[in-house]
Order: structure tokens, then C-alpha cells, then sequence
């Protein structure tokens, strides 16, 4: 529907264009057909969307400068009511000629208004849309303590603008594309002209065009399609909600994804460092930056094998643990009916339940119901019997541990490879542990982002790019040692 040659062209008669439109919006009844006579000589026929326009713009823009001025008696070099309209009646509008009529029809569905004048075979396109969108709020998935406030909407050219405060200059490029036969989905690339890599250009809009589908909800259909690897639990894609995340991306070398309808802009290509870093860490100072940036990182290690290790030392190298530490723990669970791991298992999944729980109930409760409810349930379950009372604490700390993770969506692959990990430590104990982290560290290595190493600038080692990754140095010794360009 973008008004390739094989697509019908209007002809010059009104009556068999608005039948021909008609029978193209048969059972719509929010398609509005409006035919109109001017000065008793020239007949028009305007189709719209009802609720889709805007009215006023219609009335002071369109239908009074056609009832009540006076029509050219010699048109000169006006040859055509359309071009009189174009040049002088509508001069203020955002307006277009087209004669498609698959043109004509996505244009109406798109919020314009379709202008049609009987005697001549184009239609004028007015773009007076208007129409009910979500305000400019706070981020509710990536919350800052410091840094700007506003975050992307589902309107496409709400978040292109955004974009276009942020970084004021012509080398900012946004190319425009459709995606879906049947939701023509506006898809807009942003990139920095001479930052970003002309082959990750290239690619990036290789794989959308091949992108065959009925219709594009959100962006993580596109996601699905250009992603490198399917079957990775890692996501090759960032996503985010906040303009400045997505600036920051661009000055990089990345490029983004804006999808009409989709608050979430797609980052390409993306490392594994940077879902554990926040907004925070480039706003304040590199001091606080590196300490709370240290104990994330050992909070979310934490998160990830403390359950695993606590089943390896308990059932299989108890002599590794304290001796009064482990009579404590051997007799804290006497009363308990099942091993460890089947009781770590059973309060991961408790947890996690109970987590995904919290983020479908209303903001207000959700959060309550996740920590508080775990800790509640844990705590009937020892009273009962049924659970041993360091489970309780292990599952706890680890599954609270994980809430550091600045990037809900970054802590997901995490989340889940907790469980194959608390199979090997309850089969083979650390020996098993540490062949689960050296597959997933495999696994990692040989990901990408289209061409860049997931582990980059660990594996492969870049030693510049170490400076951003344990620690953030200052911001004045990144100027001075920065290339002059």
C-alpha cells in the first residue's frame, strides 16, 4: 500500500471515485465521505476518519477558505482546482498530491484528510490529524535518581522529536520505512551520520526488509526477526524507554529502532556490560559511580550462584563449611521431608511466581506483594515443616540480590539460568557449578550483536574499552585522551 504501479489510479469522474473508495471501505463506519459544491460549479468529495482529524484545523483551514473566498476567473498558471488549492487555498497545511488508490486509502487510515474534485484524477492529501496520546511521563522501568525525566511514548513522531531536542544537528538521520501488509507500521532508524558503521547500517536495514509479516504490534516482533541468535536466552537487541539512553547510543556508533505505537526504542549492536550499567553511572560523580557499580556487580553474581553454592557445600563438601555453621544447618533441617535441592527448587519457583505476580497486580500492591508475600510464605512453610529455615534465607538474599540489576529486561536470561545451575550443584556439586559457568560463558563468547562481540571489550580484550566497564574514570581524563577529530 505504498502506491506501487500495479495499484489502481482514480479516474476524473467524482461519482466513480467515491464508489470505487466505498466499496474499499465497505463496513466502516467510522470512514466519513463528505461531498461538498463550491460556488455551484466545482464538486468535492472529502473522506476522513472520524475521530482521527482534527476539527477545528478542518473548519478554519479547508471548509471556510472553499465556501467563502472568491475562485480565480483567470487561473494563469493555475491550470487545476487541486493546484489552486495546493498553492493558495491550503498554503498553510502539510498537503500532498497522490493518484493511487492504495495511496489514497493508507493516507485516510493514517490520520489525513483525502480531497477530491470532480473533473481532475489526483487527490489532494491534507494532513490534519489528530488524536488521543499518551503525555511525556517518567519512566516506570528504568528509574533514575538523577538525568532527565521523560520517556518515549507510542507515538512515533512524539519520540522522533525527543530524539531531535537531544541531539540538534543535521547529522542526525531518521530514515523512514513500513513494515506489516496489513498495519503499514511506521519503523523509523535514527543514527548519527559518520558515528555510526555503515555495515551495521547496511545489515540492520537488509533484515528489516526482508521482514514478512500481517502486521507489526510492537517492536519486539521486529526484535525477533534481526536478532543474530533466536535460542540465546541474551538478548542481542537493547531496549529502553528513555530518550537520553537512546542519544547516549548514538553518540556510541549505535543506531535505533523507533517503532509507531511501541514506547521501547531498539538499540543495535549491544554488549552484555551494557544492561548492567544505568543512567545514573554518566549523570553522577565517578566516585559514588564505581562503588555502587562494584557492589551491582557482586549483587548480581551473587544472585546468580548463591543457591547453587549453598546446595554444593551442604550435600557434597560440607567440610568446606564452618563446623558450628553447619551443625546449625544440619539441625535446622531434621524436620525437613525433602533434600535441598528439591526445597531450593521449590522456593525459586515461589519466588519467581510470585514476582511475575507483582508486575500484573496494580503498581501500588505489586511491589508488597513480591518481597513481603515471599517472605510470608517462606515463613509459614518453616513453621509447617516443610521447608527448612536457610532455604528461606538463601532463596531470599539471592532473589532480592537480583532487584540491583538497573535493567529489568537484562536480569531475565540471569533469572533463568539459575535453575539448570541448581541442577548441576545438586548433581555433581561445585564440580558441576562450574561446568554450568563455564557453558554459559562459552555460550556468551560466541554471541554477537550484528558483528560485535557480546563480551566485548572483555572477550575480546580491548584494553581502551576496559575503562567503561569495571570502573568509570573520570569524565575530564576521557576528554584528554579522547582523538582530536
Amino acid at each position: 500500500m505504498n502506491g506501487s504501479e500495479s495499484s489502481p489510479i482514480i479516474g476524473e469522474n467524482i461519482v466513480e471515485n467515491e464508489n470505487l473508495l466505498k466499496h474499499v471501505f465497505h463496513n466502516c463506519s467510522d470512514i466519513m465521505f463528505r461531498s461538498i459544491t463550491i460556488h455551484d460549479r466545482t464538486k468535492l468529495l472529502m473522506i476522513y476518519v472520524e475521530g482521527m482529524i482534527n476539527a477545528e484545523v478542518i473548519m478554519s483551514n479547508i471548509l471556510k477558505p472553499l465556501m467563502y473566498s472568491e475562485l480565480s476567473q483567470g487561473l494563469g498558471t493555475i491550470d487545476s482546482f487541486i493546484q489552486l488549492c495546493e498553492q493558495e487555498l491550503f498554503s498553510v497545511l502539510q498537503i500532498a498530491k497522490v493518484s493511487s488508490l492504495d495511496a489514497i486509502t493508507e493516507h485516510i487510515l493514517k490520520g489525513s484528510m483525502a480531497i477530491l474534485v470532480d473533473g481532475e484524477h489526483l487527490a489532494l492529501i491534507v494532513n490534519a490529524s489528530q488524536f488521543e496520546t499518551r503525555n511525556i511521563e517518567e519512566s516506570s522501568g528504568e528509574i533514575t535518581l538523577r538525568g532527565s525525566r521523560e520517556s518515549f511514548t507510542e507515538h512515533l513522531r512524539t519520540n522522533t522529536t525527543l530524539l531531535r531536542r537531544i541531539l540538534a544537528t543535521p547529522k542526525l538521520k531518521m530514515e523512514a520505512l513500513q513494515i506489516g501488509s496489513l498495519t503499514n507500521t511506521d519503523i523509523s532508524i535514527a543514527y548519527l551520520e559518520g558515528v555510526v558503521s555503515v555495515s551495521v547500517l547496511n545489515e540492520v536495514k537488509d533484515r528489516l526488509s526482508q521482514i514478512q509479516i500481517d502486521g507489526i504490534l510492537e517492536s519486539g516482533y521486529i526484535e525477533e526477526f534481526i536478532e543474530d541468535h533466536h535460542y540465546s536466552p541474551f538478548s542481542q537487541i537493547g531496549i529502553t524507554e528513555r530518550p537520553d539512553v537512546v542519544a547516549a547510543g548514538l553518540l556510541e556508533g549505535k543506531l535505533a529502532i523507533l517503532t509507531n505505537g511501541s514506547p521501547f526504542a531498539m538499540l543495535a549492536p549491544i554488549t552484555f556490560w551494557g544492561g548492567l550499567q544505568a543512567p545514573d553511572d554518566y549523570y553522577e560523580r565517578f566516585v559514588f559511580v564505581n562503588f555502587s557499580r562494584w557492589i551491582r556487580y557482586i549483587f548480581i553474581l551473587f544472585s546468580v550462584v548463591f543457591s547453587s553454592i549453598y546446595i554444593a557445600l551442604t550435600n557434597f563438601h560440607p567440610e568446606m563449611v564452618p563446623p558450628k555453621l553447619m551443625i546449625t544447618i544440619t539441625a535446622l533441617r531434621e524436620r525437613a521431608p525433602f533434600p535441598t535441592v528439591i526445597e531450593v527448587f521449590i522456593m525459586e519457583l515461589m519466588f519467581e511466581g510470585l514476582r511475575e505476580a507483582g508486575i500484573r497486580l496494580p503498581q501500588q500492591i505489586g511491589p508488597l506483594v513480591t518481597v513481603a508475600g515471599a517472605l510470608v510464605i517462606g515463613e509459614a512453610a518453616v513453621r509447617a515443616g516443610i521447608i527448612s529455615a536457610p532455604i528461606v534465607i538463601v532463596v531470599s538474599a539471592a532473589g532480592i540480590a537480583s532487584f540491583v540489576i538497573p535493567r529489568y529486561r537484562a536480569g531475565y536470561p540471569l533469572r533463568i539460568l539459575r535453575f539448570p545451575l541448581l541442577v548441576l550443584s545438586g548433581a555433581f556439586g561445585l564440580f558441576g557449578l562450574a561446568i554450568g559457568i563455564i557453558a554459559i560463558v562459552i555460550h556468551m563468547v560466541q554471541l554477537n550483536s550484528f558483528g560485535t562481540p557480546f563480551l566485548t571489550p572483555v572477550a575480546p580484550l580491548v584494553p581502551r574499552g576496559l575503562k567503561d566497564v569495571l570502573i568509570r574514570r573520570p569524565r575530564k581524563l576521557d576528554a584528554q585522551t579522547e582523538p582530536k577529530k
